[in-house]
């Protein structure tokens, strides 16, 4: 439903009369700072005698290259697509007696589509916008941690020999965002975004190929990037 929602306005956007059409090229850094929450680890916490509903996980920030394009079709509307070098996250438990613990760490990339509304296009330097999108999150390389592996063990849960794995579904959904672009000269400025996505994935720790634990995540993350900009 998300996507179909989203899908009426870039399609309109990308339908308009190219009359006006420029192209932009944005290089910086892009940060990616998770509003994360989960539901809980419920079979660790009974193997362990936790409390029900006392642990959670978190995912920490991350910052890499950013790599963003626009094409502007009419003068107060563009499309962009967000870009970067694969994000790389570290996931810990929250909570209880074992706040702390190093579960694993993923990898992802979250292509993301906008279409922008552009305020004051007739302004020749300051150039605010918002936009509003999709993103899909893709993950891959998702590994164990040794502290989660040594504790599974110590809970006689697995053994020495057992395959232990992490999994992490695939995301789709909205994307929200505002920024502004400086103009320095005709074809160099600064281009400044902060978005909200929603992102959102069931992580799964495996041993032997079979789940033993699946927990729900809200990553959400704000994504904030700041670089120069090209316009051609």
């Amino acid at each position: 439903m998300k996507t179909c929602l989203i899908a009426i306005p870039l399609i309109s956007v990308l339908a308009a009369a190219p009359a006006f059409a420029d192209f932009s090229i944005n290089i910086g850094a892009i940060n990616v700072a998770p509003d994360d929450s989960s539901s809980s680890l419920n079979v660790i916490e009974q193997v362990a005698g936790l409390p029900n509903g006392s642990t959670a996980l978190a995912v920490n920030s991350n910052t890499q290259l950013g790599l963003t394009f626009d094409y502007r079709i009419k003068p107060n509307w563009a499309v962009q697509l967000i870009a970067a070098t694969p994000f790389s996250h570290d996931i810990s438990v929250k909570g209880s007696a074992i706040d702390g613990l190093k579960v694993g760490k993923t990898k992802h990339l979250p292509p993301t589509l906008l279409a922008q509304y552009h305020f004051m296009p007739e302004h020749h330097t300051f150039d605010p916008f918002v936009g509003v999108g999709v993103n899909y999150t893709i993950f891959f390389d998702e590994q164990i941690d040794n502290q989660l592996k040594d504790a599974l063990q110590a809970l006689n849960v697995t053994g020495p020999n057992d395959s232990v794995t992490l999994k992490a579904k695939n995301s789709y959904g909205l994307a929200l965002q505002a920024g502004v672009n400086i103009k320095l000269n005709d074809t160099l400025g600064i281009h400044m975004m902060l978005s909200k996505m929603d992102i959102d994935t069931t992580g799964r720790v495996q041993v032997n190929g079979s789940t033993v634990q699946s927990v729900n995540i809200n990553i959400d993350p704000y994504v904030a990037m700041i670089g120069l900009r090209w316009t051609l």
